[in-house]
């Protein structure tokens, strides 16, 4: 059995409630279960913050005991190094994920401290994001 981390960063809690135009309508907890459901034969592991340095110690964490992680960073994507610098350090492979599709909004979103140390990036495509990472993650 595959071992995959969530790891979502601030304000991702507020999914189903924040900008519902941009992030939508169903919060995540809702989703995970979907997800669980999908990928029966995977075991999830969750976290999220709005906390930077909580962010870190998780990625540190699953990095070297996950199969994979899939990560949302939220804003720190784009002022981050720190996060970014995690990622370099963990052996787990990382796929970074955005709901909305970030180079399509302001110009600041454009600019992410992840992306070149992820294996790969997934953006604008809803919460399907994460199943289309997890299923690349356990291939």
């Amino acid at each position: 059995m595959k071992k995959i981390t969530i790891i979502n960063g601030p304000n991702l809690n507020l999914l189903g409630k924040r900008e519902p135009g941009v992030y939508g309508t169903e919060g995540f907890d809702t989703y995970l279960e979907s997800l669980r459901k999908e990928f029966n034969d995977v075991e999830f592991d969750y976290f999220q913050s709005n906390i930077e340095g909580e962010l870190i110690d998780a990625i540190q964490k699953a990095g070297f005991s996950a199969d994979g992680i899939v990560m949302n960073p939220g804003g720190y994507t784009h002022t981050s190094v720190a996060i970014g610098d995690a990622i370099a350090a963990i052996s787990a492979p990382l796929i970074e994920v955005h709901i909305s599709n970030v180079h399509a909004r302001e110009d600041f979103r454009k600019i992410s401290h992840v992306s070149a140390k992820a294996k790969g990036t997934i953006c604008g495509l809803g919460l399907k994001g994460y199943a289309l990472a997890v299923r690349w993650l356990v291939s």
